[in-house]
């Protein structure tokens, strides 16, 4: 937790002072502002970002990790919740972290003389917040906005776009394990295929496109069965690119409205990637915006996007293969034998062999039509049976994997003759 030192309240509740007295907004902003001035010796002015809510969302994340160039500089009111926690996922004991709110707190950038003060005031069914930002002059505003973009970029964070019930949702997460390219397992011609594709479009001088007068925007669709690692591959994209990433988990919930504000934030971190999962899922409600979105003269100027599917028989044929939209559609396909003995060899299983020759072949050989997933469900299992057994009956794992899966596939799970499928129907 950040243990700079802080001012007391600025406004401490008296007795009989009424709420309008104590929320009193202008002294409230003149109080902070004559505070700064105090404490960077120079007249300040306030700004605020019209364009949504980035830059808080930075200075959000950095309370958050305890940064050391924010400062806690003084809490606003004394009767208003001045800090706050977080659940998150860690192996740690504590997960979860507790920190100053932005919300009542002026919090600065002292390096940058920059400040930033999320002052409550009182409306008729509550309190409400107005977002200020205090700095010098101009010069020092883009300063810290460029420092601050770079280190944001430097970070390996990921923007998350999330449609819901409740609405367009989103959140700036850590890139907790790093994929790196050779841990991606396809065929060398497609890797290399996308690979050059990513590097050139993030390439600094941009010869290639104006070289070729190539339209600065790019989009790949990866579709193919569960398990064979389009997540691997985005992820690893994602990590060994830099430029910023987003994802936008499409569901029932996405709308012309959330589509609009995805590339408009989008557009403001360009060049950049932006990945959009389960693309099968668009409702149909909002599948014509989003075509004209994606046609749009400027709308996608230094985006690259991702697609991913699971089924592209679902998909909008307007979307495959179309120059400007999808410029391309590659299939991730089950793996074959080299690249499944390539992945078990990645994974250790020799080391469940033991003196077993030819163990780890025959585990290639006999998996035909196994998945990434399953084939690591394969070696967990076997390191199961290994370390219970002191040895691994291979055939029985195949064969016990082969039943689960075909049961998997065909929907029938009881042993009972005549069990009608299990899951969701359709007619």
């Amino acid at each position: 937790m950040i243990t700079k030192t802080y001012k007391p309240y600025i406004f401490k509740a008296e007795a009989g002072q009424s709420t309008d007295d104590y929320f009193n907004y202008a002294t409230a902003v003149q109080t902070i502002k004559n505070m700064l001035e105090e404490a960077f010796g120079a007249p300040m002015q306030l700004y605020m970002q019209d364009d949504g809510d980035d830059v808080w969302d930075w200075v959000s994340d950095d309370l958050a990790s305890e940064y050391e160039g924010v400062k806690r500089e003084a809490a606003i009111y004394d009767l208003v919740e001045d800090r706050s926690f977080r659940f998150e996922d860690s192996k740690s004991e504590a997960n979860y972290r507790i920190n100053p709110s932005l919300r009542n707190n002026v919090i600065t950038y002292p390096e940058y003389e920059v400040a930033f003060a999320r002052i409550p005031f009182l409306r008729q069914y509550g309190l409400n917040t107005e977002d200020i930002i205090f700095a010098k002059n101009d010069e020092t505003m883009r300063a810290f906005l460029e420092a601050m973009q770079e280190r944001q970029l430097s970070e390996r964070r990921v923007t998350i776009f999330t449609d819901t019930k409740e609405g367009f949702e989103r959140s700036r997460e850590q890139i907790t394990r790093m994929v790196e390219r050779d841990e991606v397992m396809m065929s060398d011609s497609l890797k290399q295929q996308i690979y050059r594709s990513i590097d050139e479009f993030f390439s600094r001088d941009r010869e290639f496109f104006q070289t070729y007068n190539v339209p600065y925007k790019r989009g790949i669709l990866l579709y193919g069965k569960p398990g064979n690692g389009k997540t691997t591959l985005v992820k690893s994209i994602a990590g060994s690119v830099e430029a910023p990433v987003a994802y936008w988990q499409i569901t029932e919930y996405t709308t012309s409205d959330s589509i609009q504000q995805v590339f408009s934030a989008a557009m403001k971190m360009a060049p950049m990637i932006l990945v959009i999962e389960d693309i099968d899922s668009m409702p149909d409600s909002a599948r014509s915006f989003f075509l004209n979105t994606l046609d749009g003269a400027t709308s996608r100027e230094g985006l690259f996007l991702i697609g991913t599917t699971n089924y592209p028989e679902k998909i909008d044929p307007a979307l495959m293969n179309r120059a400007g939209r999808f410029d391309r559609a590659y299939e991730m396909k089950l793996p074959d034998k080299e690249l499944r003995l390539a992945y078990l060899q990645r994974k250790g299983f020799g080391r469940l062999a033991g003196e077993a020759d030819g163990l780890m072949e025959d585990a290639a050989q006999f998996t035909e039509g196994f998945s990434f997933a399953q084939l690591n469900e394969l070696y967990v299992s076997a390191a199961l049976q290994k370390h219970y057994e002191q040895s691994v009956d291979l055939k029985r794992v195949i064969e016990e994997l082969k039943t689960d899966f075909d049961k998997d596939r065909r929907g029938v799970w009881m042993a009972d003759k005549g069990q009608k499928p299990v899951g969701f129907q359709t007619r």
